[in-house]
């Protein structure tokens, strides 16, 4: 049987998300099912902050993250702002980081005309669907290398990835990860880190899939695009970039076995505005599907 998000509806015409949590609170339901979907309640960016609070009791901020989002909220963001035609494969938020939420939350405030679906992957199942010699590889662990750059350059500069303007705040911050880390001649910095492959759930025990070799590799750009960056700069001075934990080359098909593996094995959460997404961020990862039309979904996440 397919894994699929528990759907969760009112128990009365007319119930706010607020009044049906406050009833029934979702720790153990969450970690029993994994994901779950609350429909037709009528939340509105208006009433979110409510049920937010009591989904994402310490909500954290998105910092060390390298997706382009804006912050509208209180440690709240849109979600990946990537081109509605490209489809985001499967992750676990901040898998790559020395530490990452537990919880996310995500909220439809206005569904896309088509297409927008936010995808979902058991991690079991996803760790279960890969080559046994893909797995045996991953298990040496990888490593993460980012180029930030102090505010003109490819990808993301260093201030808005940490949320800060304070270098010393920066390195008290990657110290504290046991990140490796130099300040570059030109104003930005490289962050390197090693990170196990896969990490089991707190309290489940279950061993998932949890990296994000696939969207850091040089292969998931496409081979033209790979190809053209190729000729400009060198793989450890691109925005960020993947190796295996001892700097040994991660070959192009394991991480497209990895991405294509997730998105098979995935199943689609189809939005309706005013749904809102649980999950838990080890045991399930999450992507999007390519859509057309306005589409608005907002992010917030917790420890």
């Amino acid at each position: 049987m397919t894994w699929q998000p528990f759907e969760i509806a009112p128990e009365s015409p007319g119930q706010s998300l607020g009044d049906y949590l406050r009833g029934n609170p979702v720790d153990d339901l969450l970690i029993k099912e994994k994901a779950l979907v609350f429909r037709g309640f009528a939340v509105t960016e208006q009433t979110l902050e409510g049920p937010m609070e009591l989904l994402l009791p310490h909500r954290l901020a998105y910092v060390h993250g390298n997706s382009p989002r804006t912050k509208v909220g209180q440690n709240v963001y849109t979600s990946t702002e990537y081109p509605a035609e490209f489809t985001i494969s499967m992750h676990n938020e901040l898998s790559y980081a020395a530490g990452w939420p537990s919880r996310l939350m995500f909220f439809c405030a206005q569904a896309a005309a088509i297409g927008g679906a936010t995808p979902v992957v058991d991690g079991v199942r996803w760790l279960e669907s890969l080559d046994s010699g893909v797995r045996d590889d991953f298990a040496k662990g990888v490593r993460y290398t980012q180029n930030l750059h102090g505010g003109m350059g490819l990808g993301k500069s260093w201030q808005e990835t940490f949320e800060t303007d304070s270098k010393p705040e920066v390195e008290a911050f990657l110290d504290a990860s046991a990140a490796e880390w130099e300040w570059r001649a030109d104003g930005g910095i490289r962050v390197s880190q090693v990170r196990p492959a896969t990490t089991r759930h707190p309290v489940t025990g279950a061993e998932v899939w949890f990296n994000q070799a696939d969207q850091w590799h040089p292969a998931s750009l496409g081979d033209d695009t790979a190809a053209m960056l190729a000729e400009i700069m060198p793989p450890e001075d691109l925005p960020q970039s993947v190796t295996f934990a001892d700097g040994s080359p991660i070959p192009p098909g394991h991480v497209i076995q990895a991405r294509d593996r997730g998105l098979d094995n995935a199943v689609d959460v189809n939005w309706r505005t005013g749904d809102v997404l649980l999950i838990d961020n080890v045991l399930v990862g999450h992507g999007r599907r390519p859509f057309t039309g306005a589409r608005r979904v907002l992010v917030a996440m917790s420890d």
